[in-house]
């Protein structure tokens, strides 16, 4: 059974730094795309990172292009999520998927059926 554990999230200020980490288990993941999704308060579920768990291709959200990089550590079975210039409207609880999906749909939550249980970010102003 496929496990997601995401840890790392928290309360920083504007401007600030966070790594998420999301540790896989349960299966290989060498045919799977990892995504990194947030939902804030009220709204939907939102796309914000992807990477194939082989091979080099990775996707962003516009809003964070530039400021978030995705990268996993096979050995460790690990996905990261290294956020620089956050900002007040990154705050949300984010979330690490795991499916077989087509790239080209890898940032659709509904293509995902593994899911861990959250972190919670809080960038102040």
């Amino acid at each position: 059974q496929v496990q997601l554990v995401e840890s790392g999230g928290g309360l920083v200020q504007a401007g600030g730094s966070l790594r998420l980490s999301c540790a896989a288990s349960g299966r290989t993941f060498s045919s799977y795309v990892m995504g990194w999704f947030r939902q804030a308060p009220g709204k939907e579920r939102e796309f914000v990172a992807a990477i194939m768990w082989s091979g080099d291709n990775t996707h962003y959200a516009v809003s964070v292009k530039g400021r978030f990089t995705i990268s996993r550590d096979n050995a460790k079975n690990t996905v990261y999520l290294q956020m620089n210039s956050l900002k007040p409207e990154d705050t949300a609880l984010y979330y690490c998927a795991a499916d077989r999906v087509p790239w080209g749909n890898a940032a659709i939550p509904d293509e995902y059926d593994y899911w861990g249980q959250g972190t919670q970010v809080t960038v102040s102003s």
